[in-house]
């Protein structure tokens, strides 16, 4: 076999053992970052919204927080937020976690993201319904 034609298949099969580019990185750069840019206003609103019923009993408290707007605007950060926490935490488990380690912190990554949003989603579910 030539050199050229050993290259060629050498570079074809490092996407296949994971040595090499898939060709992915690009997609998850941009959506880190839009989901961090989409956090900063999410987070500013959500937090002047829980500073603004300082002071306030629970039951003005709850129906505040379970209001359409404000439940929406809860619902959005956590959904931003814990995919940007998906995305962050998978960089940095593929960077320095290697070895047989690696496939069960991704998917626990992966799985424990998706439990905990929608634990959060649930419990804003039951406080903007009334459960």
């Amino acid at each position: 076999m030539s050199d050229t034609a050993n290259n060629q298949f050498i570079n074809a099969i490092k996407p296949v053992r994971g040595l090499g580019s898939a060709k992915d990185g690009t997609g998850h750069f941009w959506v880190q970052r839009v989901t961090a840019v989409a956090l900063v206003p999410l987070v500013v609103v959500f937090a002047l919204c829980v500073i603004s019923i300082t002071g306030a009993d629970y039951e003005e408290a709850r129906d505040f927080l379970g209001s359409p707007v404000v439940a929406a605007i809860g619902a959005l950060l956590m959904i931003a937020g814990f995919w940007h926490l998906k995305l962050g935490m998978q960089v940095v488990i593929e960077d320095y976690i290697h070895g047989w380690l690696k496939l069960p912190a991704l998917l626990l990554n992966t799985f424990g993201c998706i439990a905990l949003g929608l634990a959060c989603l649930i419990a804003l579910a039951a406080i903007a319904f009334g459960g």
